[in-house]
């Protein structure tokens, strides 16, 4: 890469959770973006701060290897190199194991395994040639602690982790850094409505279970994320960061 170019940065959904944040977050730190399926406007933001961007429609299936394929396909299309990845995936579920099916636990690890191993896959070998990038997966807290009303979440989430240390051990001599990040008790539709937390009581019930005594922010999120996917800590892999205030 030479001193004009930008580094690129691909982030695989930008329509909820910290995608457009982490876009946004990028852009400022002047890197050009690879965004999958953006919120409206988003684009546009993204340009008045200074980025290129390439946008892939209908990529929020990552478990579809085709998707993810398509997803860096159009990355490489347009700029010629990916240096950094970040995705997010599956949903949160709770329940106890009793109470669970056979089709629950494929469910999960459709979002929880195979779309992180297909989005590795698809981002890998273009980091491996180049010798270096950056890849970080956003798993879940959930994955460090036993959690009876959530095992199967709890248990994929886990193993979705240890794949990404796996892999990063893996690629470490080709320059690539490969880290997850893990996130708990953040304030998002999606674990509100997890958490029966969208009424006074419950937000409280909830937040007394975090050390720090709050929810975390998506923004608080995406500046962490930054971090291990602009090439400034070139000597941070296979390790797992936690984004929970404490819980885990």
């Amino acid at each position: 890469m030479t001193e004009a170019q930008r580094r690129v940065a691909l982030i695989a959904n930008t329509s909820l959770y910290i995608g457009a944040p982490l876009a946004r977050e990028m852009a400022r730190r002047g890197h050009d973006l690879v965004i999958g399926d953006p919120e409206p406007g988003l684009v546009d933001e993204l340009e008045a701060l200074g980025a290129t961007v390439a946008v892939a429609e209908r990529v929020w299936d990552l478990a579809d290897p085709d998707v993810a394929e398509r997803l860096v396909g159009t990355g490489l299309q347009r700029f010629g190199r990916i240096d950094a990845a970040t995705a997010f995936t599956g949903h949160i579920v709770t329940g106890r194991f009793l109470d669970s099916t056979t089709d629950d636990l494929h469910a999960l690890e459709r979002g929880l395994i195979d779309a992180p191993y297909q989005f590795m896959k698809a981002v890998l070998p273009s980091m491996i040639e180049q010798g270096e990038g950056q890849i970080l997966m956003i798993t879940s807290s959930a994955g460090n602690r036993v959690l009876p009303s959530a095992p199967l979440y709890s248990a994929l989430r886990a193993g979705a982790t240890h794949l990404v240390k796996n892999v990063a051990a893996d690629v470490a001599s080709k320059g690539v850094q490969v880290n997850a990040l893990g996130t708990n008790f953040m304030d998002f539709d999606g674990f509100i409505a997890a958490n029966k937390a969208d009424t006074p009581e419950g937000l409280a019930k909830t937040v007394a279970r975090v050390p720090m005594g709050r929810l975390g922010t998506v923004d608080e999120c995406a500046a962490l994320c930054g971090a291990y996917l602009d090439g400034t800590c070139g000597f941070v892999t296979g390790q797992f960061i936690a984004h929970d205030g404490g819980w885990s």
